[in-house]
């Protein structure tokens, strides 16, 4: 596992921050958030500091519901989409990575959740995240 990013408590993460850690992922963070504002105008984004894991995440909400997690990486950054067991047929039948199925399906549960984490590096994985967006959209 990669070396924690971000661990300041006290350096709120601005964009100049996070694009110095990312690097060439920039395009695709830029690219991410271009695509969420522009097709999802009522998600937002708050990040936060968390004790537990000593670094901070940004959480992208729609109204109060949480629709994922970035954490950021030197050189990448992850999404983090959180699903209970009644999304796991919308999961299996998209067209997200077999990978990311096979990570789903065997996943540690959190209670009646699981998550699906992907480390975002190319147009590939940009696709599996809108993918993962529209699937969270359509789960009550």
């Amino acid at each position: 596992m990669e070396d924690p990013v971000l661990t300041n408590k006290n350096q709120f993460p601005t964009d100049e921050i996070v694009f110095s850690y990312i690097g060439k992922s920039k395009a695709y963070w830029k690219e991410l958030f271009d695509y969420t504002h522009t097709n999802y105008p009522d998600f937002s984004e708050q990040w936060r500091y968390y004790n537990d894991g000593k670094s901070w995440l940004l959480k992208v909400v729609r109204k109060s519901k949480t629709m994922f997690w970035v954490s950021v990486r030197k050189g990448s950054f992850k999404t983090t989409f959180y699903f209970g067991d009644k999304a796991e047929a919308a999961i299996l039948e998209s067209t997200i990575s077999d990978d990311l199925k096979e990570a789903f399906k065997n996943g540690k549960r959190y209670g009646k959740i699981r998550g699906i984490t992907t480390e975002v590096k190319g147009k590939a994985d940009l696709s599996n995240v809108h993918e993962l967006i529209k699937i969270r959209l359509s789960q009550k």
